[in-house]
């Protein structure tokens, strides 16, 4: 294998060619950078953050993917990839993943925050230890959405020093949200999860499943509207909540017959939930 098609495989193994991830990881990240800072974001631990989002994706993928290889070949979805395909071996996965990791800590350093310090460490924990919470916990995506999530908190301790309570709420928020939308994923691969015997969210709630994804966004935009009203917000943000529930029940009425290729696109077109959310902050402060 040439330089060049290794770069590739790399590339693939950290899904950079699939950017959803990273937006769905991302947009929390900036509705609590925008709300901490009271709608005047500090552009350098800003772009920290956009930074670090970028990098503890990859190497989240890098370690699912290390964690999944002997699932993977068993699933159409995701025989193909790089180390299911044997393309990429298990030892260079966990080099890369560490080379990231440290990138994303070299990264914070500069903030000098031992507060923000200290919650990398957990953030490295959740995103290490999510894809194997799928081989004993019921609802591995609620771990997922903490993980997805945890840039909240750190967002706010690096710009008030502190971690109040609205950082909690929207933290909450966040894991209902990835509930509701890596459940619409994983009955993408409902069959094949049975067949291979990992624990999904989707397989938890059975027959259930779409009452429990709308609750899931029920709650979501709940926390949120708890969020807008403790921060004193405006019209915008409660505009962005409102587009946000309209997808959300688009997203309802795509995967009410449970076909995949409907589920796949509601998973896909959650990043317009996040976005509208975070229009309708940024729109509130230029109110």
């Amino acid at each position: 294998m040439t330089l060049a098609q290794r770069l590739t495989e790399y590339e693939k193994l950290m899904r950079l060619d699939k950017p959803i991830g990273i937006l769905l990881l991302l947009w929390p990240t900036l509705w609590a950078q925008w709300l901490a800072s009271l709608g005047q974001p500090q552009w350098v631990v800003l772009w920290i953050f956009v930074l670090g989002v970028v990098l503890m994706r990859s190497a989240g993928c890098v370690i699912n993917d290390y964690a999944d290889r002997d699932f993977d070949p068993h699933v159409a979805r995701t025989q193909d990839r790089p180390l299911a395909a044997g393309r990429i071996q298990p030892r260079e996965a966990l080099w890369l993943a560490s080379g990231l990791a440290l990138c994303a800590f070299l990264l914070i350093l500069p903030l000098q925050n031992q507060l923000v310090i200290g919650l990398s460490g957990v953030a490295l924990m959740l995103a290490t230890a999510y894809p194997f919470t799928k081989r004993f916990f019921a609802v591995p995506q609620a771990v997922l959405g903490v993980a997805f999530g945890f840039g909240i908190p750190m967002s706010y301790a690096a710009l008030q020093d502190q971690i109040p309570a609205e950082a909690w709420l929207l933290l909450a928020a966040n894991v209902c949200w990835a509930i509701a939308y890596d459940t619409e994923y994983a009955l993408v691969d409902y069959q094949d999860d049975l067949k291979i015997g990992i624990k999904t969210s989707a397989i938890t709630f059975g027959r259930y499943v779409l009452p429990v994804i709308a609750l899931s966004y029920t709650l979501m935009l709940g926390l949120l509207l708890v969020v807008g009203v403790r921060l004193h917000l405006g019209w915008p943000f409660y505009a962005g909540l409102l587009g946000a529930a309209g997808i959300a029940v688009y997203h309802l009425w795509l995967i009410r017959t449970r076909d995949p290729a409907a589920c796949f696109r509601a998973f896909m077109h959650n990043t317009w939930i996040g976005a509208v959310i975070f229009a309708g902050i940024v729109a509130d402060f230029l109110i």
